[in-house]
């Protein structure tokens, strides 16, 4: 299969339009997306009272594959009971992830016990009860709750709120195996684990290097912005291990000017090793002291810290920084030429950076480069992680985390007249890893596919089959269900977001609240997530709060607003808002000094041997997280997933051919997958994700908890 020679551009044109009609027309599909809800998809920001296809900026027409992929999931016909009497799960275990989302929406509740070989319809009463007999019975310790960036605000809230009256503090969100490390990374630096930036300032600035990210394939709707940066006089530096077709040339489906010729993304273009980052930002630093381009002012006003990481970068050699990143000294010192004479530049990252094993100290070594010339603290340069999912903000700042800050916990106390667990409560892959030791009993997920999202699928797979119930809200059929089966497993079909009977709210990545109308249900059966939570909130007996009140969102929203520093704003007027003191347009932070805290870190990259490539998993432009829409790649011309790319080089050196059967051997297994040839900097390598987590291990970011989905060394075996 061929690449394309851009990205977007007619194809994409012709997958909206196919989408649209298969799943009941152009209008059908048109009427879902203008709906005035939050989009379903990235946390870029569209839709919400400005009304769908509509950004944080009011531009309209914003949509992208991503956003028609999921609307049309949800658009799907219902699963009929018969589906699974005919079905087993073995059956269903087989299926490939895009033909259980494939299979219809979940409408009725389903049960599978130990010895079931079928998953069985059930009445929403017995689903309840099975589900809220087990968080009777089970020691609180023993639990854990996980939730899902698709989420709303109420839900989320409700459902941590519910897992700490029943005693325990083991609830987190699909962040720690995303964004944690930019969260953790950007607190130390600004106080705020958000982008310093909002959308308005992608029309300020006159750089933007995006680092270890895709936004072509995972965050479309920012290739606009990219382009209108070009056309402007801007310059876009990409770093990235693999040449990506659509940040080279990109054809943005709404500009006329843009489909007739494909706009230049990338005017430089640096592919450093995986897990270079660091080393690479730390020698971008060393050049602009080198050549007298470090804003001395900003620095010795508004910055702590930097000294440090100044003679760190003096200290280190240019041989050590460019064995570390990959990247030759003439390559490193052109960036740091350009970024000297930007006025405003921005740095945008994704789990390039986050899914190292230092993931943390890359997002660190980033801010360490924009205050060296003083591009934080003022509007058109900062700081831009762009997240995932388009409510996984949210849902950390109204508190599914371990531990609630103080402040948030005294106020849920104050309010309610409890008290809450003190305990600091487990993150993702400690629970995961607890389950494995036999010491979960009951694991509630909040939407999602938390199975698929593990590193080490193997053991994770044992985990969830050693707990004694495991129950899954969601609306479609995913491997989690099949393959992340407890004892007992019990899946509740809930409403979609623009099927809710309540406005819900979701937070963007520029920390904009904005609110969902919800709308009609497309299917009878499934309830809303809130509505599911207070039912078994009642079942199980939990006590402390007035479940029956909180069934009303507005009654949900004032609780948040009084325990959400920043979400004092939440009401029920309707009214969206940014959360304050995130946005930094003036150089004062929100640090005990009110100062920007540079951090001195110490850039390693990942040494490989001979017979050894750095592994990075990606996601394809058909993909969203481990949702699976289509199994072909368009942009790296790959008609299967089954694939390791590799440069030639490396092909050459191993003995192999391409399109030649091997196994890949990494940590924690084996796979057997086809050699392609890729764009990608030798010595590195990559697969697709979830696919390849079968092959990492379990180790993790020291200081995010974060697993090394990117960086794990891996040997091609003919």
């Amino acid at each position: 299969m061929r690449r394309v020679s851009a990205g977007g551009g007619w194809p994409a044109i012709r997958y909206v339009l196919r989408k649209a009609r298969r799943s009941g027309g152009l209008l059908r599909m048109y009427r879902a997306l203008r709906s005035r809800n939050a989009c379903k998809t990235c946390a870029l920001g569209m839709g919400g009272q400005r009304g769908g296809m509509v950004n944080e900026a009011g531009r309209f027409p914003e949509v992208c594959k991503k956003s028609v992929q999921a609307m049309a999931a949800d658009m799907q016909g219902r699963i009929e009971d018969t589906f699974f009497e005919r079905f087993s799960i073995a059956e269903l275990a087989a299926l490939s992830p895009r033909e259980l989302e494939e299979c219809g929406r979940l409408v009725t509740p389903l049960i599978a016990g130990p010895l079931d070989s079928h998953f069985r319809c059930a009445s929403w009463e017995e689903a309840i009860e099975t589900l809220a007999k087990s968080v009777r019975d089970t020691e609180p310790a023993r639990s854990f709750y996980y939730f899902s960036g698709r989420s709303s605000n109420e839900a989320a809230f409700l459902l941590q709120l519910a897992a700490r009256l029943a005693g325990t503090n083991n609830i987190n969100n699909c962040s720690y195996y995303c964004h944690q490390a930019s969260g953790v990374g950007l607190s130390s630096v600004t106080g705020s684990g958000t982008a310093t930036v909002v959308l308005e300032d992608l029309n300020h600035c006159d750089l933007i290097m995006l680092i270890g990210c895709n936004p072509a394939s995972n965050h479309p709707r920012l290739m606009r912005d990219l382009m209108q940066l070009r056309r402007r006089g801007g310059s876009v530096i990409v770093i990235n291990p693999l040449r990506e077709r659509g940040l080279e040339r990109f054809k943005v489906p709404s500009d006329l000017r843009s489909m007739l010729r494909a706009t230049t993304i990338a005017d430089l273009y640096v592919q450093p090793h995986i897990g270079g980052d660091a080393a690479l930002m730390q020698g971008i630093i060393k050049a602009l002291a080198d050549m007298d381009a470090l804003d001395r002012a900003f620095i010795a006003e508004h910055a702590e810290g930097f000294d440090a990481v100044e003679a760190r970068a003096a200290a280190t050699t240019w041989e050590t920084i460019e064995r570390e990143s990959g990247v030759p000294r003439g390559t490193i010192e052109d960036i740091a030429g350009r970024y000297a004479h930007s006025k405003g530049t921005i740095f945008c990252w994704a789990m390039g950076i986050t899914h190292q094993l230092r993931g943390v100290q890359s997002v660190q070594m980033i801010a360490n480069t924009a205050i060296a010339r003083g591009m934080l603290g003022r509007s058109g340069a900062g700081l831009l992680p762009l997240r995932g999912h388009s409510n996984v903000q949210g849902i950390g700042s109204v508190g599914v985390v371990p531990r609630l800050k103080d402040a948030a916990a005294a106020a849920i106390e104050r309010e309610l007249g409890v008290s809450l667990p003190d305990g600091r409560g487990l993150d993702t892959m400690a629970c995961i890893e607890a389950a494995g030791a036999g010491e979960m009993d009951l694991a509630i997920c909040l939407g999602g596919n938390l199975l698929s999202s593990n590193p080490d699928a193997a053991f994770a797979a044992s985990a969830f089959a050693a707990v004694n119930t495991v129950a899954y809200l969601s609306t479609t059929l995913n491997h989690g269900h099949v393959r992340g089966r407890g004892r007992t497993t019990i899946i509740l079909p809930v409403l979609a977001r623009d099927e809710e009977p309540q406005t819900t709210t979701q937070e963007s990545m520029f920390s904009l609240v904005r609110f969902s109308d919800g709308g009609a249900r497309r299917h009878d059966g499934p309830r809303s997530e809130s509505t599911v939570i207070a039912d078994l909130a009642v079942a199980a007996g939990i006590g402390g709060a007035d479940w029956d009140t909180l069934r009303d969102h507005d009654a949900i929203r004032a609780l948040i607003a009084k325990a959400t520093a920043g979400y004092e704003q939440l009401d029920a007027s309707g009214g969206e808002f940014y959360v304050e003191g995130r946005r930094f347009h003036e150089p004062r932070f929100a640090t005990a000094s009110g100062r920007a805290m540079a951090q001195d870190v110490e850039a390693q990259g990942i040494s490989a041997e001979e017979d050894q490539l750095r592994l990075m998993t990606v996601r394809s432009e058909g993909q969203f997280n481990t949702v699976i829409y289509e199994e072909e790649d368009l942009y790296r011309g790959q008609e299967r997933r089954d694939v390791v790319l590799m440069h030639a080089a490396d092909i050459a050196r191993l003995g192999l051919e391409v399109d030649q059967r091997v196994t890949v051997r990494g940590e924690a297994g084996e796979l057997s997958v086809l050699v392609r040839s890729g764009a990608i900097r030798p010595g590195n390598c990559m697969m697709y994700y979830p696919e390849a987590n079968l092959l990492l291990g379990r180790r993790v970011d020291s200081q995010s908890r974060t697993p090394a989905f990117k960086g794990g060394l891996v040997e091609v075996l003919r």
